[in-house]
């Protein structure tokens, strides 16, 4: 757990007992945070209101305005005022970075909820503990007594120190009676099943522990923005990962017993076979995240040597659709991309690695097209999220009913736009194509390098040149980069375009360059990054391109005809996001391939 050192403020007045918040803001009167006007106001504000709130929270509700630039002091910056006062580290509690099973251990819920304090990471000699009382210190001894460490004391904010109480006990205490109630540490395992026969108890997955520590998955990875959880099992341990910004982070160490029973219980509420564990299966889930948003999830479970592995693909309404912008089209390819997907009929296709955005990128773009007047059908493989605009067909290869077979069906069904999942295969890059010749507007993907690499991979399936020429439109090849947090980015304090031409060479960029780094900070979990943005390459097929096509050529003289044409590649689109500050020159290098010469 990493905290954030403030420059103390001297306590001038030594102060013993419960904080006043009378004392707190006659320290902020004297220090010059507030002027001697806005104290006087907030003293009668809040002189005629009776509350057993904390007063941090208390002051906080007020609003005082700060006296250097007149902004409203929030609780988070009172609560570094109030550190610097008491000459403690301010903490930001970054659930994330918590072992909850050593804090549990650390004191019981009712000893943490009586002092008001929480530990946060606990060290072979150290406990660090937050509290938002930094002049009562009583409980400090029996602490160190009990665990036989040094207490270290930080300042936290009181509503989260209240919150994470009371989800960190629970949560444990949840696991415990889990682990209680059943004796299987592994039950399933390839490794532990001849050893352990059938005579140890299992966990239910209906058992009240699991269906709480099912729950506390579920709310921590809404509110910690993941993508995706990973349910691990190990040889010892089971283990929880999410996946935020691209990046996988470890959130808990579970009994396997527990993990299994966790396993079982979303299987369960997937419509999956509880029973099945040596075999693949699919599932969905629909649930409600903290704001009472419906959420979609995709259950996908694979057989591992120490027991059946589960991964949750969250599907947020919220950053599944969006608009243009808010995917990171710049202006110059918005207005191209939005002329294309007007178009009556034709094929545009969206190519790219997997967990580059493809999905998001083309429900985003049906969802503006799919008026009353439209009737838009999608055959997808698995369909990633359920969308009342469209009517979604899953392909079931068990069933002989493929994309090929999909996509015939959907043609006496009267559609307009119709999706495609992918173009695997020539059976299905001709029905694409015969659907285009028939007045249909088709999206499909495709994974390829590039945008110019659709056409040759088209070429290399068997599609004939010509109709290829009749009927493609674009293709829009795309990229996920990780955006620098807001919050702590810092501007780069000797900035060079140096390193920034040599990597667009041979292009060359002009306009203002304004470089920032990440640094770190809690909001951002210290990675310095804050969410993603999609880089984008877009080739419209025009008059000249499809005479290259005809002529069957290279793919760099299909490169250098769509560069002409307008086609930003891939590596310039990303620096051009660099020279805004909104991303890292590194992470384009590792996300782009190379320019070509």
């Amino acid at each position: 757990m990493s905290a954030i050192p403030q420059s103390p403020v001297s306590a001038r007045t030594p102060h013993r007992g419960p904080l006043d918040w009378r004392h707190l803001v006659e320290w902020l009167s004297e220090d010059g945070v507030i002027s001697r006007e806005e104290a006087r106001r907030t003293i009668a504000r809040c002189s005629q209101a009776q509350s057993a709130q904390h007063p941090l929270v208390r002051l906080a509700a007020v609003a005082m305005a700060r006296a250097s630039d007149g902004k409203p002091l929030d609780i988070e910056a009172l609560t570094q005022y109030l550190a610097g006062r008491a000459a403690l580290e301010y903490l930001r509690i970054d659930p994330l970075r918590v072992d909850v099973g050593k804090v549990a251990d650390t004191m019981s819920a009712a000893y943490a909820e009586r002092h008001r304090v929480l530990p946060v990471q606990v060290t072979g000699t150290e406990v660090v503990v937050a509290t938002a009382e930094p002049f009562l210190a009583d409980w400090v001894d029996e602490v160190e007594r009990q665990s036989r460490r040094t207490v270290r004391r930080v300042v936290a904010n009181p509503q989260d120190i209240h919150r994470y109480t009371a989800e960190f006990f629970a949560l444990a205490k949840s696991v415990r009676a889990a682990q209680k109630s059943g004796g299987n540490n592994g039950a399933g395992s390839f490794e532990q099943l001849v050893e352990l026969g059938r005579s140890n108890k299992q966990l239910d997955a209906n058992d009240q522990g699991v269906v709480q520590v099912v729950d506390w998955l579920w709310t921590y990875a809404f509110d910690q923005r993941a993508s995706d959880i990973h349910l691990e099992p190990r040889r010892e341990q089971g283990v929880i990962r999410f996946r935020i910004d691209g990046v996988l982070h470890p959130v808990y160490q579970m009994p396997m017993g527990v993990l299994n029973a966790m396993t079982a219980r979303i299987k369960l509420l997937g419509r999956m076979d509880v029973v099945e564990k040596r075999r693949p299966q699919d599932g969905r889930i629909k649930t409600r995240n903290p704001r009472g948003d419906e959420v979609e999830m995709r259950l996908s479970t694979l057989p591992t040597a120490f027991g059946e592995k589960m991964v949750m693909r969250i599907f947020d309404p919220d950053t599944a659709v969006k608009d243009l912008d808010a995917l990171g089209f710049s202006p110059h390819d918005a207005q191209r991309w939005e002329a294309l997907v007007r178009r009556p009929h034709g094929i545009i296709l969206v190519t790219g690695p997997t967990g580059s955005g493809k999905t998001t990128t083309l429900y985003s773009t049906l969802k503006r097209v799919a008026t009353e007047e439209v009737n838009v059908s999608t055959v997808e493989d698995p369909i990633e999220m359920i969308e009342p605009a469209f009517n979604q067909t899953q392909v079931q290869p068990q069933l002989d009913f493929g994309f090929t077979d999909g996509l015939r069906a959907l043609m006496r069904q009267d559609p307009d736009i119709i999706m495609v999942g992918e173009i695997r295969d020539l059976a299905t890059a001709e029905m694409a194509v015969q659907a285009a010749l028939t007045g249909h507007l088709v999206f499909s993907t495709l994974h390829t390098n590039d945008a110019p690499s659709a056409l040759t991979r088209l070429m290399e399936l068997g599609v004939p040149s010509y109709l290829l020429n009749a009927t493609v439109l674009g293709v829009l090849a795309q990229r996920l980069v990780r955006t620098l947090c807001p919050q702590c980015k810092q501007a780069e304090e000797q900035p060079s375009r140096a390193a920034l031409d040599e990597v667009v060479r041979p292009w060359k960029l002009s306009g203002e360059y304004r470089p920032f780094k990440p640094v770190g900070c809690v909001d951002c979990r210290m990675t310095g990054f804050m969410g993603r943005m999609g880089l984008y390459e877009l080739l419209t097929v025009s008059e000249g391109f499809k005479a290259q096509v005809t002529q069957a050529p290279g793919l760099e003289a299909l490169r250098r005809q769509a560069v002409a044409d307008g086609m930003r590649p891939l590596r310039l689109a990303g620096a051009l996001r660099v020279a805004e500050g909104l991303t890292t020159l590194e992470e384009v290098l590792t996300a782009t391939p190379p320019l070509e010469a």
